[in-house]
């Protein structure tokens, strides 16, 4: 077989046998599709791809002037497809085994104050149409530590408010349970029983939480406008996105002496290691407190 054979084949198992999300899919496909450009000028198959022209490779995308995270979310994509050769039997040895990736910087994200969210729902205009539904929505977004695409797709058959949970669809359509603070119950009971009951709500929408003026089910984009000019309105110093809420939520429970693998299955991260860049906040926080109130640091 060819490079796009054995590229649709991947991406056939991307889709049904690992669930991925069509973005994640579609970034994999572009990875490979790189590679196979690469070796299409030098005639030579999957299966007789080597080590060594790997390394050439990875060589090339330095040359390309591609940022190093840039190169290892490529490398990572060719290590899943010769992973997925080798599952399928076309090729007995993985040649990217040994491909190591450019080392990347630990970034730490951007973190609210609970003062500094505080001040952002305080903002919200509740006698305008939309100000319950935005004060319910980023309550839930920073309670329940969501993504914003969970956000926007929150229906309410994941509502367990009885039993003080929701169940959210994460990547690759994976479910978790999330416990729900009454505030949250409270805030989103109000918002369906006063302002989204005055909503002409279109077909194949009903079954969404959080509507637009419209009555369809929010965007990203939405999202993200609101909570840009929230900051704007308060003066907010910094550069946040509905993930900033996310982050918050992991590092003040994190802060708060949660466990590690607790926080880890409410973010729906399938590996501990992405949870773990929290503590790293937490010691950040940590390092701060003892700066400032440690007897050797103080100004005479």
């Amino acid at each position: 077989m060819h490079w796009e054979r054995y590229i649709k084949d991947f991406v056939s198992y991307l889709k049904i046998e690992k669930g991925l999300a069509e973005n994640s899919i579609l970034a994999y496909q572009r990875d490979v599709s790189l590679l196979a450009d690469y070796f299409s000028s030098e005639k030579s198959k999957p299966e007789q791809v080597r080590y060594e022209q790997l390394k050439t490779f990875v060589a090339h995308l330095y040359d390309l002037g591609l940022s190093a995270r840039s190169q290892a979310r490529i490398i990572s994509g060719i290590k899943q497809f010769f992973r997925y050769l080798i599952l399928e039997r076309y090729i007995q040895t993985d040649p990217s085994e040994l491909l190591e990736q450019p080392k990347l910087g630990r970034k730490l994200p951007e973190v609210l104050e609970i003062e500094e969210i505080d001040a952002l729902l305080a903002a919200i205009d509740l006698s305008s149409p939309e100000g319950p539904r935005n004060h319910a929505m980023l309550e839930t977004l920073y309670s329940c530590g969501l993504r914003v695409s969970e956000l926007i797709g929150l229906r309410f058959s994941d509502l367990y408010f009885d039993e003080g949970f929701i169940r959210v669809i994460g990547k690759g359509n994976k479910e978790r349970l999330v416990p729900v603070s009454d505030r949250v119950i409270e805030e989103v009971n109000s918002y369906q029983a006063e302002s989204r009951m005055n909503l002409a709500i279109k077909k194949g929408q009903e079954h969404f939480v959080f509507l637009n003026r419209r009555g369809a089910a929010l965007s990203r984009v939405m999202i993200f406008t609101i909570i840009q000019q929230l900051a704007q309105k308060i003066g907010l110093d910094k550069q946040i996105s509905p993930h900033t809420f996310r982050h918050s939520f992991a590092t003040h429970l994190i802060e708060g002496g949660a466990n590690l693998r607790a926080v880890q299955e409410m973010l729906g991260h399938e590996s501990i290691t992405t949870t773990e860049i929290y503590t790293h906040l937490d010691q950040r926080f940590l390092r701060k407190a003892i700066l400032s109130h440690h007897p050797r640091n103080q100004s005479k």
